[in-house]
């Protein structure tokens, strides 16, 4: 797993460099190959010119929450490499971007010296933020789908700019047919029993969110 660009040395990468070799360490458990590199692969990706949305922010993001939401996790370093993949591989145009983000992942942390155990979490945990919908119990897939759901959560202003995000990352695609691909992903958020797994999660985002989902929906179809 190779670099083809590096990421901006400064802002939010520089923190996030100095987190991912911290979480390497602790969840390999023995020395292995730098993980540097990895790093600077995985921020390249995040930093494609075609995210708006799914950027080196939002992934910075969904780790600060996964901090909030660690002492839910029964394996809160693996639930951080999994926040690290879980967009690695984004294209707007593709419907298997999680899917080819967990082969990422099924490649690049057995190189890095990761067991087969904890490999085949992280992937399963990538693939989990599909559907946003985990089995009773999961305790890392409440965590890690939570976190990057919290967004939704935001106040007005902040939910506003990260739907114009997401409009900006579909912007090859004609306003009715994305209207009515938004809105459906809209309903099946709103149709589950609860958007939010974890105490915290439930606690603090849940109606929030609901109401920004509402009133996204809303301002579509209305």
């Amino acid at each position: 797993m190779t670099s083809d660009s590096p990421a901006e040395p400064g802002g939010p990468a520089a923190e996030l460099r100095r987190r991912w070799a911290a979480t390497v360490a602790r969840t390999r458990g023995a020395a292995g190959p730098d993980p540097a590199p990895y790093a600077e692969n995985l921020l390249a990706r995040w930093a494609e010119p075609q995210r708006r949305y799914h950027t080196v922010a939002h992934l910075a993001a969904v780790l600060e929450r996964i901090d909030e939401l660690a002492p839910y996790a029964a394996d809160p370093g693996t639930v951080e490499l999994a926040a690290w993949f879980h967009d690695a591989v984004y294209r707007p145009d593709r419907s298997e971007n999680e899917e080819r983000s967990a082969a990422l992942a099924e490649r690049a942390l057995p190189e890095l010296g990761l067991d087969a155990g904890r490999t085949a979490q992280v992937a399963r945990l990538v693939r989990l933020t599909v559907s946003h919908d985990p089995e009773p119990g999961d305790r890392d897939g409440e965590v890690l789908c939570d976190a990057d759901l919290a967004v939704l959560a935001g106040t007005p202003d902040a939910y506003a700019a990260y739907a114009a995000a997401v409009r900006e990352e579909y912007a090859f695609v004609p306003d009715p047919d994305f209207t009515a691909g938004r809105a459906a992903v809209l309903r099946q958020l709103l149709g589950l029993p609860r958007l939010f797994r974890t105490p915290l999660g439930q606690e603090r985002w849940e109606g929030v969110a609901r109401h920004n989902l509402a009133t996204e929906l809303a301002l579509l179809t209305g």
